[in-house]
């Protein structure tokens, strides 16, 4: 188990500084990685990354420069899903880059990112942190303007 703490948000200043509503699951993360490594928790429970995870982390993930806590053989890759009533319905879950993000929070709303951290090796996956970007602004007000 690694003894460095996983970076919650992307790197983009302009970006944290637009975020709101942050909740952060570091805790929880450092409480499975705790007990996968005390043996009260068996790889199998904490490595179960859907298919569909696995290929949003292969084309769409971002590189953190961190190995996996667990296998210790792969770096961990950083996918967005963004979720919000401004997108249709066939954009809503989808996974974005981080620099696409900053655009949308300009041009939308409000918007949910989920950010997941994934490794494609052992398929160790956890929810780092969500939080809402966009302007703020009702969606009535902004479609007159």
């Amino acid at each position: 188990m690694s003894g460095r703490a996983a970076t919650v948000l992307p790197p983009s200043r302009a970006l944290m500084s637009q975020a709101r509503t942050l909740v952060d699951y570091a805790l929880v993360r450092r409480r499975t990685l705790t007990s996968y490594a005390a043996g009260r928790l068996p790889a199998g429970d904490i490595c179960d990354a859907q298919p569909y995870l696995l290929r949003a982390a292969r084309y769409h993930g971002e590189a953190t420069g961190e190995e996996c806590p667990v296998c210790h053989r792969a770096e961990l890759v950083r996918v967005n899903y963004t979720y919000g009533d401004c997108f249709r319905a066939d954009a809503n879950g989808r996974a974005r880059a981080t620099g696409e993000l900053l655009g949308l929070a300009g041009e939308l709303s409000e918007f949910t990112v989920f950010c997941v951290e994934v490794c494609q090796d052992c398929r160790w996956n956890h929810l780092l942190a969500s939080y809402v970007l966009g302007t703020g602004e009702r969606v009535g007000r902004r479609a007159r303007s």
